[in-house]
């Protein structure tokens, strides 16, 4: 996972070159979000999605900005935007219910292997964030139900990885991002969008 090649595709990945987002999200930080996305180009000619944890919902978009569908989403059980140092390289018993959080911000993403759960998108690789089909080890939890429920109330479950269902991420996610990665926008829930996104600039 952290061969010199797969870091090569990352740093690559932060100087490629970006097309218009042709659909439009369903809330306003979402929406003003993708609106700086096409003015600015900021997505490079790469693959993209944004993650609204307000909403427990991902929206997918191709290379050249075509929208390519949408997807509930479990996300971090903590609220919070703040990533946790170190948390990757401690057991998931160690980690405190306030830790449990998934970070906001624009991260370079790309499908690598993973320990018990095959290839997932790596969002944030200190963090230990990715996004990944639903886990279903730990039937108590309700996971594929939560995913399953209207609204997304129930959504908050996991350690800060983002699980979705194992049909969107085999049919849509995995070949936009398996060739050679792409951008991860996930939107704050504490920080405004100016904070968290460098050179973002509102309509």
């Amino acid at each position: 996972m952290r061969t010199p090649s797969f870091l090569l595709c990352l740093a690559l990945l932060s100087g490629a070159a970006s097309g218009p987002v042709t659909a439009a999200p369903h809330d306003n930080d979402a929406a003003q979000l993708l609106g700086w996305i096409t003015r600015s180009g900021d997505a490079r000619g790469v693959p993209f999605m944004v993650i609204d944890k307000g909403r427990a919902e991902i929206l997918v978009y191709d290379r050249t900005g075509r929208f390519m569908g949408n997807s509930p989403a479990l996300i971090g059980s903590a609220p919070g935007d703040h990533e946790v140092l170190g948390v990757g390289d401690r057991e998931l018993s160690d980690i405190k219910p306030s830790e449990r959080t998934t970070p906001a911000g624009r991260f370079v993403s790309i499908v690598g292997p993973s320990l018990g759960l095959g290839r997932v998108l790596w969002i944030h690789i200190p963090g230990a964030v990715a996004l990944h089909p639903v886990i279903t080890t730990h039937p108590e939890e309700e996971r594929v139900e939560r995913l399953r429920s209207p609204t997304p109330d129930d959504n908050r479950i996991t350690y800060g990885c983002i699980n979705i269902s194992p049909t969107y991420y085999q049919e849509v996610v995995q070949p936009l991002f398996e060739p050679a990665g792409g951008l991860v926008y996930i939107l704050p829930e504490e920080r405004d969008l100016a904070s968290t996104f460098p050179g973002y600039r509102a309509d």
